[in-house]
């Protein structure tokens, strides 16, 4: 098991594609253990996968902090990824669908920020921050 059973939030640091892997099924393993269904823990596992990808990629390392935030209403995940790289230099231009700066085809963060409920990026040189949540409501079986 990646996530410690009492865990309500711990970091796993990102130096390395093993730890995207890691990073990726901790996400999926807290939305199945509290029962979000498989297309959530989907979607919750690509935005992970995708993010920390990003750290590698531009940063070279950083963290994810995965929180279960849940309350006596919700279930919530968040996470929140950071890395003292060189920044994203304009953030709305970054979240345009088709726009890169790695080549690929942009679909990475405006990807992300469809998928998950909250999504919120705060970035300087030395320091980005994307903090980012699903969300959904307790029924009388979860």
């Amino acid at each position: 098991m990646t996530v410690p059973p009492e865990a309500a939030e711990f970091t796993i640091p990102i130096r390395d594609s093993t730890d995207v892997l890691r990073a990726r099924g901790s996400a999926r393993e807290l939305a199945a253990r509290l029962k979000l269904g498989s297309a959530d823990q989907t979607r919750l596992a690509t935005a992970v996968s995708e993010l920390t990808r990003n750290i590698l990629q531009y940063a070279g390392e950083g963290t994810c902090t995965i929180i279960n935030a849940s309350d006596d209403h919700q279930r919530c995940i968040r996470v929140i990824v950071e890395d003292h790289g060189p920044g994203i230099p304009d953030i709305p231009l970054a979240l345009r669908d088709g726009y890169s700066t790695g080549g690929g085809l942009g679909a990475g963060l405006p990807g992300v920020q469809r998928l998950m409920d909250e999504f919120q990026i705060t970035s300087q040189p030395g320091h980005t921050c994307l903090t980012m949540a699903m969300n959904r409501p307790r029924t009388p079986f979860t």
